[in-house]
């Protein structure tokens, strides 16, 4: 599908039509769309060209299930064919229904086992702070997801590390089954974050909450939604 305008957010809603099928866990994918396409759009550092330029921004979907609108978004900003939607979930297509870094353009881990994407990210910042790059890494995790151990052990390291360079998005979608009583940015600040909660459908919200990243320490972005999954 030939792109014959600047891509626009208004774009997104056809995007996601393209991609039919069973196990597209669409509430967990539209509970993210508005957060990835502002860190894609107004954010990131990264495009189609420097997709694996060493020093390029890096982008890490932990939440992994349902990965319709990491989708849409990078087709809409020209890392995959717009066509290549269509395909989702088949046999034989590069967009599974858990992203895989070894298939598709700017994808940069496979993702799906809840989890191991904030691991992961620490793990690239340490990379990057070795090599002196200036790149940074964000890492998208889901609020019932930050129920798993390892996420908080992350979190823990990354604190007491100072990894500025790190920004967590954290959707709270409130699917998580024992709720997070003082909110999940303050579980973050106890550990030594920044962090700060918006409202995650608008733009101008989360777009000043990424820019509240400072250089010496971790950061999270809770962006509160009301679509619910369960992931």
């Amino acid at each position: 599908m030939p792109m014959t305008a600047a891509p626009s957010y208004d774009d997104l809603p056809a995007l996601l039509t393209l991609m039919t099928g069973d196990e597209k866990h669409a509430p967990s994918a539209t509970s993210t769309l508005d957060a990835i396409w502002v860190l894609y759009d107004r954010v990131l550092r990264v495009s189609p060209a420097t997709a694996d330029d060493p020093d390029r921004d890096r982008f890490v979907l932990s939440k992994g299930h349902g990965p319709m609108a990491y989708y849409a978004v990078l087709a809409a900003k020209g890392f995959i064919d717009r066509d290549a939607l269509r395909s989702f979930g088949q046999d034989g297509s590069i967009l599974g229904h858990h992203p895989d870094g070894r298939l598709i353009p700017g994808v940069e881990i496979g993702s799906g086992s809840l989890g191991h994407g904030l691991g992961i990210a620490l793990g690239m910042v340490l990379g990057l702070r070795a090599r002196r790059s200036r790149a940074r890494v964000w890492c998208l995790v889901g609020d019932a997801e930050l129920e798993e151990g390892s996420n908080w052990e992350a979190v823990q390291l990354a604190g007491r590390l100072a990894l500025g360079g790190l920004t967590a998005v954290a959707i709270d979608n409130r699917s998580s089954a024992d709720g997070w009583p003082g909110g999940i940015a303050q579980r973050f600040e106890t550990e030594g974050w920044t962090g700060v909660t918006v409202d995650g459908r608008s733009h101008a919200d989360l777009e000043a909450g990424y820019a509240g990243a400072t250089a010496g320490r971790p950061h999270v972005v809770v962006a509160l939604v009301d679509a619910t999954d369960g992931k």
